[in-house]
């Protein structure tokens, strides 16, 4: 059985879930497990695979997404200085699920990484 949290739990309202950004097709939202000071994931509201495999959908999803992502990625660098964008992929991605993370990983110079 494929693990996809996106469409069970978050995008179901199962879960919920902080939307930080929202269009028609893309939904952005503080991560309900964060692993950094800053976490938001952005997701496509309806279900593709990963950033390899676009399912039924054609690349115009990937644009779609990446609006969203560079909106929050922006206001993040506006309020922290800096910004981390990472998709996983494989066994690395976790639900698959196309998600894109948006993080401020801390402050290096507090020793927060």
């Amino acid at each position: 059985m494929v693990s996809d949290f996106y469409c069970d739990e978050a995008l179901s309202g199962r879960t919920p879930v902080t939307v930080v950004a929202e269009t028609d097709t893309v939904l952005a939202f503080e991560h309900t497990r964060p692993s950094f000071p800053v976490h938001f994931v952005v997701v496509p509201k309806q279900h593709v695979p990963s950033l390899i495999d676009l399912g039924d959908h054609g690349e115009k999803v990937i644009g779609e997404v990446m609006a969203v992502v560079r909106e929050v990625a922006a206001r993040v660098c506006d309020e922290h200085g800096a910004a981390t964008v990472v998709t996983n992929l494989g066994i690395h991605q976790e639900s698959k699920h196309l998600h894109v993370h948006v993080v401020y990983r801390g402050d290096p110079s507090a020793g927060q990484l």
